[in-house]
């Protein structure tokens, strides 16, 4: 796609007013989006919208995602997961509350350990390494990284690999154990269903309000976490019904999308090829890792496998809750150890990044 779009005609055309640029990266993120969702890819929006855009920019299009829009984008995102959030995830994880923390750390020390291996290597700057192999919410990790000032490209290529590579190995491991035959984990899409105008209402309050308070007051990655933690709050205490229809959903990966693949050059994109083995090949061996781990808890407390298993997974959360939903796992469990996982990677990620960051600059 790079060199079709690096062609000076195109050029010239992607050069053209910004109205027939937006309109190019809108069909191309269109027909990639409906191609991906056709194979039944994982983050398939927020792929095709990626891919479209990196092909638009590499190919001299000049156009940027404004940051207001952007902000709006990532609250929805955090609303969005804050829903995930229920009182039976909660419950779950104080049942297992000397389980938990176990698990976590021993999954967040494995992916610390390979991002600091691709980092000692100089594949990646350490910083980067370290973000672009934390286990969580890719979409999540992608902007969290970017409000620490990491290099988002580089973080979001790393994610949303590994999240294809999850999203098959744990598919593979769950055909091992058999998926149930009346539920089907490709559920078409109702676009524009009615929603509950109350809670819709509400729920744009929330993600307004948000924005406007990380717009006064300067909080990393705030336009995401401010809602995330008010709504999950809310939600959970039964004060709010976090609506956010399928419409909204889409256009706020579409915004956040085109907002890291727009700044991809040519010079990233080679650097990329570079390191593509490194980076699938440390993908592998991370999944390979939290597969031991989630051996080691099967042995020893009794956790069927393939609960175990997704419940482990690095990344991905939303395609793990696909096949854990469609398959015969333990749904609360697998949510409940991806949650906590996910929660304790934003608290100490930005420090677990620097600290790795400052060994290997130190190193002589």
């Amino acid at each position: 796609m790079s060199h079709l779009l690096g062609t000076p005609g195109l050029k010239t055309l992607l050069n053209a007013p910004a109205a027939l640029q937006w309109g190019l990266l809108l069909a191309l993120s269109a027909l990639l989006i409906f191609l991906f969702e056709l194979c039944g890819l994982p983050a398939a929006m927020l792929l095709g919208a990626i891919l479209a855009a990196i092909g638009l920019a590499v190919g001299g299009g000049n156009i940027r995602v404004p940051r207001l829009p952007f902000h709006f984008a990532q609250a929805i995102v955090g609303c969005m997961i804050a829903k995930s959030i229920t009182a039976d995830i909660l419950g779950d994880m104080a049942q297992h509350w000397l389980l938990f923390p176990g698990i976590v750390l021993a999954v967040i020390a494995v992916s610390t350990w390979v991002g600091w291996i691709l980092a000692s290597r100089q594949i990646l700057p350490g910083n980067t390494a370290v973000w672009g192999c934390s286990p969580g919410a890719a979409t999540a990790m992608t902007l969290m990284a970017e409000a620490h000032g990491e290099d988002v490209r580089m973080v979001a290529f790393m994610q949303y690999l590994r999240v294809v590579f999850v999203a098959v190995a744990a598919t593979l491991v769950s055909r091992w154990w058999v998926i149930s035959p009346d539920v089907d984990a490709h559920t078409s899409v109702t676009w524009f269903a009615p929603v509950a105008w109350v809670d819709f209402a509400a729920t744009l309050a929330l993600v307004c309000g948000g924005v406007i308070l990380t717009r006064r007051v300067s909080i990393p990655a705030g336009p995401l976490l401010v809602p995330f933690v008010a709504g999950a709050c809310l939600h959970c205490g039964g004060r709010l019904t976090i609506t956010l229809p399928p419409w909204l959903l889409l256009t706020s990966y579409l915004l956040i999308g085109w907002s890291i693949g727009l700044r991809f050059t040519l010079a990233i994109l080679r650097h990329v090829a570079r390191a593509l083995p490194s980076m699938a090949f440390s993908a592998l061996i991370l999944i390979a890792l939290c597969g031991g781990i989630a051996f080691v808890l099967t042995r020893t407390l009794g956790v069927d496998p393939l609960t175990a298993y997704l419940a482990t997974s690095p990344g991905g959360v939303d395609s793990v809750a696909i096949i854990a939903t469609s398959a015969k796992a333990d749904m609360p469990f697998v949510m409940a150890m991806q949650t906590a996982r996910f929660l304790v990677v934003l608290m100490v990620g930005p420090s677990l990044a620097r600290m790795v960051g400052s060994k290997v600059t130190a190193k002589p």
